[in-house]
């Protein structure tokens, strides 16, 4: 006698391999066949300043029976993951300078969370939270995004001074790092126009232009101007920098002075000479506003206005602005300090 397959048997058989096949046909990984041990962020984004502590969240819906979770940072461009903390449930290690900052949140048995004390301007990219049980590995990605302001940045010597590594120390000097393409396109949304080109820390060459204009790459349309990747040791442009909350406060010193005499003041309040990067901070974090030129530790003479008004700088945009470099020994100006 001929057995025959009922048509119900046929579809529990074929159906999954059928779906299986349609779902890599469009481009995308065939279905787990086993359980899903981490949970799906509810946020994949987590905001966060400079020196808070700020968790990214990591939780499994069930353990496996042996397993480890280990955290990572993905280096934008390098093509390689950075590990952060390996740990077994019990017993964790942490690995790199930002494993010294870093623990696991424990707030239950199933939570693999990281914590990260002290958040600092490198701190932001992407990480990957990976659960390794020897049979299916599995990891969820999460964005850490530090608030904080873009400021252009050029030397004394004038604009186009800067190879990639030149402009990368000399945000580090100004208390802060190389902006990323995201993060001018933020400033960019929040009202930075700028009609000279500056590295990224991704390599590439741009500049933000909201009002376009025929000096400024033309009478396209507005947005974020590129002159894509260039050559790192030998093209030269200005610097996009980037900074983010203060732990200290800026305060201006008035007087004539000139720069070295700025120096002195500061000191004698038991503080330093700002950097641009601090004023930056300041104006955008504490609401700095003061009409008044002060001495910066670059040599710059500069200003902070969260309030446009006449008489103080005539443009009717907040920000912060230059008086450019004047003379060290001119005695003209007050000073800006910084202290933690």
């Amino acid at each position: 006698m001929q057995s025959r397959i009922s048509l119900p048997t046929l579809c529990h058989f074929l159906l999954p391999w059928a779906f299986a096949t349609f779902h890599r046909a469009l481009g995308g990984q065939a279905p787990h066949p086993g359980p899903h041990y981490l949970l799906p962020p509810i946020h994949e984004v987590i905001h966060s300043r400079r020196g808070a502590t700020t968790t990214l969240p990591c939780v499994l819906g069930a353990p496996p029976p042996s397993y480890k979770v280990r955290w990572s940072k993905v280096e934008p461009g390098e093509l390689r993951e950075t590990p952060i903390l390996i740990t077994n449930g019990l017993h964790a290690r942490g690995y790199g300078p930002l494993g010294g900052r870093a623990r696991m949140r424990r707030g239950h048995r199933l939570d693999a969370s990281l914590v990260i004390a002290g958040v600092r301007l490198e701190d932001e990219g992407r990480y990957r939270c990976e659960l390794i049980n020897g049979i299916e590995d599995e990891s969820v990605a999460l964005t850490l995004r530090l608030e904080g302001v873009v400021f252009p940045y050029q030397p004394s010597r004038g604009r186009y001074q800067f190879n990639y590594y030149e402009a990368k120390q000399a945000c580090e000097e100004q208390d802060g790092r190389l902006a990323t393409y995201a993060q001018l396109y933020q400033a960019w949304t929040e009202g930075l126009d700028w009609c000279n080109a500056g590295w990224l820390l991704e390599g590439s060459v741009r500049y933000p232009v909201l009002t376009a204009r025929a000096p400024c790459g033309g009478r396209g349309r507005p947005g974020i101007r590129s002159y894509g990747p260039r050559d790192r040791k030998r093209d030269r442009y200005d610097a996009f920098c980037f900074t983010s909350a203060l732990s200290g406060h800026v305060f201006f010193v008035p007087g004539r002075l000139t720069l070295s005499e700025a120096h002195a003041a500061c000191r004698r309040r038991g503080a330093m000479v700002a950097k641009v990067g601090h004023l930056y901070a300041a104006w955008k974090f504490s609401g700095l506003d003061q009409c008044d030129g002060g001495w910066l530790a670059d040599g710059s003479v500069r200003f902070p206005i969260t309030t446009p008004r006449p008489r103080c700088g005539g443009l009717p945009d907040p920000g912060v602005r230059s008086f450019g470099f004047p003379r060290p020994q001119q005695a003209a100006y007050g000073t800006y300090c910084y202290s933690e």
